[in-house]
C-alpha cells in the first residue's frame, strides 16, 4: 500500500531543513479536524534553524510540495502545511489491494524472524473456570492473534495453575468426603463443593490447614498417591476447560503449567543463595526488596514449600533457554502488579538483562451489571459465575432474538452461536484493557450499538448486496479495474480511509497490547460503511460506478472478517 507519509516525507525534504527524511515523516500529524486535511506537517521547530517565522516556512514548504503525486491540493495555514489527498487516488489504491490481498490484508511481516511467547487463560486446575478468567482469556489470544498477523513466530501457553497448597486441600477433602461416582458425574462443580466444604471445617477444626500444608509438601516430593490424585484433579479439569475453549475457538501450544517447572526450582533457589540474595524470615527464605519499595519476595515456606515467585522465575528462565524469545507477555489481571514488579527484580538482581523483554500486561476487573463484583467471586465459598454458562446464555439470548426478528435463510442455531460467543468476546475487547467494566447483557447483545453484533450484522449486509450483485449477474469474484471517480464521496472517502489506515492500527494495537484499539476502529469501519451504504445507491443502472461501488462493498466485507478474525470472533455471512 503506498505511504502518504513517505510521499510527504519526500516532498517536504530540504538540505536547508536539517532534517532527515525519516526524521521529517516522523513529525507529520494527522489532523482532528478534517477540513485542515488528511495530513499536516508543522513547521515550528524549524523556525530556530532557518531563521524564519514558521507562517513564512510553511508558505515555502507548501510551495515545494504542490503537484506531488496522490494529493488533490497542498495549502499552508499559519504554521502548518496541509495536504489533502487525491481520492479517487487513494480508493484506486485501497481497493485494488484489498480485494487483491484477500485475507491477507492488514498482516505484515514487521516482527519476521522473532520469537514471541504469549501466555494467558491460566485457570485453576481443580477449581470453576469462571467469568473472571475471561479477560485473560480472550485479550491473551487476540494479542496472539496480532502478533501473528504482523509477521512474529508465536508460542501460546497456558501457565495451568496446577500447584500449590490448595492441591492439598483439595486431596485432603476428597480423602475425608469425596467419591469416585461425584466426581465423574460432575468434576468442576463437585471439586469446588469439597473445596468449600474444606474451607468450611477448617474454621471449626484449623488442624485441617496444617494437614493440608503437609500433603501438598509430599505432592512436591513426588509421593505416589498424592501425584496420583493430583494427574486425575487435572485431567478432570483439562476435559471440562476444553469444551470452554472449544466455544471460543481457542487453542494453545503449550500447557505447561506451575507443576511442569517443579523439577527445576531448586537450580535457582541454589544460584539465589549463591549470590547472596536469600535472607531467613521468620523459618521462611525470601528476598528483600525493601529497599526498592517493593517488600520482600518469599522464595520458600518455612515447610520448604515453593511459591509463585519460585515458579515463575523457573518458568522464565526455562522458556528464554529454550525459545529464546524476543519478548514473553504475561495476560494477568492488574491485582498481580506488585508479584510481577517483585519477580523481575529478582530476575534483574540475579544477573538476568532479558528480564525486561518480559512484559506484564494487566488488565481491570469486570462486574455484573446487578452490582456483584466478579472479584468478590469466592470458590472457598462456592459463589461462582461458571464462565461456560455465561457463554451458552449468550447464544440462547441471541437465539430468541433472531427467532423475534423472524430472521429468513439463516441457520439460526449455528450464527446465534457465532454472534453470542462473539458479542461477549468482542464486550471484552471494545474496553481499553486496564478499565474496570461492568458486564451488561443488554450492551452485549444490542444490534445497534457499538458491539459485535452490531459488526457482525454489517459484514452479513455487505454479504447481502454482493449476492444480490450475483444473483444479477455480476461476477463478483473478479470485478476487473474499477474506475475510483465513483467512489469520491464523503461517505465513500471516510470508509476508504479507515480501511487504508488498518494494517497500521494492528501494528498499533500489537506494539501497545491493547486490542480495543483495533476493535474501536473497526466499529470506525462498520459506522463508515453503514453511512456508505445507505447514503449511496450501489446497484445502479451505469456499470463502471456500479461495479467500483460493488469493489468497495466486497473490500469492505474482506476487512471487516479479516479484523473480526483477529479479535477471535467469526463474521457471519447472514443474520
Amino acid at each position: 500500500m503506498i505511504d502518504f507519509k513517505q510521499l510527504i516525507a519526500n516532498a517536504v525534504y530540504d538540505e536547508s531543513m536539517g532534517l532527515e527524511v525519516d526524521e521529517i515523516k516522523s513529525w507529520i500529524e494527522i489532523p482532528a479536524d478534517e477540513s485542515m486535511g488528511d495530513y499536516a506537517f508543522p513547521c515550528f521547530r524549524l523556525a530556530k534553524v532557518l531563521r524564519k517565522a514558521p507562517p513564512l516556512i510553511a508558505q515555502e514548504v507548501a510551495e515545494r510540495a504542490s503537484g506531488s503525486e496522490g494529493f488533490a491540493r497542498v495549502e499552508n495555514v499559519n504554521a502548518y502545511v496541509n495536504f489533502f489527498i487525491d481520492r479517487a487516488f487513494l480508493a484506486g489504491q485501497v481497493v485494488d489491494e484489498v480485494n487483491s490481498e484477500g485475507d491477507s490484508y492488514g498482516r505484515s511481516d514487521v516482527g519476521k524472524g522473532r520469537k514471541v511467547i504469549v501466555e494467558y487463560s491460566s485457570p485453576n486446575i481443580a477449581k470453576p473456570f469462571h467469568i473472571g478468567h475471561i479477560r485473560s482469556t480472550v485479550i491473551g489470544n487476540a494479542l496472539y492473534k496480532l502478533y501473528d498477523a504482523v509477521g512474529y513466530d508465536v508460542t501460546r501457553i497456558n501457565h495451568l495453575g496446577d500447584y500449590g497448597t490448595q492441591f492439598g486441600k483439595m486431596i485432603v477433602a476428597y480423602r475425608k468426603w469425596g467419591s469416585e461416582e461425584e466426581l465423574a458425574k460432575d468434576p468442576i462443580k463437585t471439586l469446588l463443593a469439597y473445596y468449600t466444604k474444606f474451607h468450611e471445617e477448617a474454621k471449626i477444626h484449623p488442624e485441617l490447614e496444617d494437614e493440608a500444608r503437609e500433603t501438598f509438601v509430599r505432592l512436591e516430593a513426588g509421593e505416589p498417591e498424592e501425584t496420583e490424585l493430583w494427574k486425575k484433579f487435572r485431567e478432570l479439569s483439562l476435559a471440562e476447560f476444553n469444551r470452554v475453549y472449544d466455544m471460543l475457538d481457542i487453542t494453545f501450544d503449550s500447557y505447561a503449567g506451575e507443576s511442569f517447572y517443579s523439577d527445576k526450582m531448586p537450580r535457582f533457589i541454589d544460584e539465589l543463595r549463591e549470590k547472596g540474595l536469600l535472607v531467613e524470615s521468620q523459618g521462611a527464605q525470601i528476598v528483600d526488596l525493601e529497599p526498592y519499595d517493593m517488600g520482600a519476595a518469599m522464595i520458600t515456606k518455612s515447610d520448604g514449600s515453593s511459591l509463585y515467585v519460585t515458579r515463575d522465575i523457573a518458568a522464565a528462565v526455562y522458556r528464554k533457554e529454550h525459545y529464546d524469545f524476543y519478548k514473553c507477555i504475561y495476560v494477568v489481571a492488574s491485582q498481580q502488579n506488585l508479584h510481577f514488579k517483585q519477580w523481575k527484580k529478582v530476575l534483574e538482581l540475579m544477573g538476568y538483562e532479558w528480564e525486561k523483554d518480559c512484559i506484564h500486561v494487566p488488565f481491570g476487573l469486570v462486574s455484573l451489571s446487578d452490582g456483584d463484583d466478579i472479584k468478590m467471586m469466592s470458590t472457598r465459598e462456592g459463589r461462582v459465575v461458571f464462565l461456560e454458562d455465561v457463554l451458552n446464555t449468550a447464544v440462547q439470548k441471541t437465539a430468541d432474538i433472531m427467532r423475534d426478528k423472524e430472521t429468513q435463510g439463516v441457520d439460526v442455531e449455528e450464527v446465534s452461536k457465532e454472534v453470542g460467543i462473539g458479542a461477549v468476546i468482542f464486550q471484552e475487547l471494545s474496553n481499553n484493557r486496564i478499565k474496570d467494566y461492568v458486564f451488561s447483557w443488554d450492551k452485549v447483545l444490542n444490534f445497534d450499538g457499538e458491539t459485535g453484533p452490531y459488526v457482525q450484522y454489517t459484514h452479513a449486509r455487505a454479504s447481502s448486496v454482493l449476492r444480490k450483485a450475483a444473483e444479477a449477474g455480476v461476477n463478483i469474484d473478479d470485478l476487473g479495474a474499477i474506475d475510483p471517480k465513483y467512489l469520491e464521496s464523503d461517505s465513500a472517502y471516510t470508509l476508504v480511509k479507515l480501511i487504508y489506515r488498518v494494517p497500521e492500527t494492528v501494528v498499533e494495537a500489537a506494539d501497545k497490547y491493547e486490542p480495543s484499539i483495533l476493535t474501536r476502529h473497526l466499529v470506525d469501519i462498520a459506522q463508515a460503511f453503514n453511512k456508505f451504504y445507505h447514503d449511496e445507491h450501489i446497484l445502479v443502472d451505469n456499470e463502471d460506478e456500479k461495479l467500483a461501488k460493488l469493489a468497495l462493498v466486497k473490500a469492505s466485507k474482506t476487512v471487516i472478517a479479516n479484523c473480526l478474525g483477529l479479535l477471535g470472533i467469526k463474521a457471519p455471512e447472514r443474520m
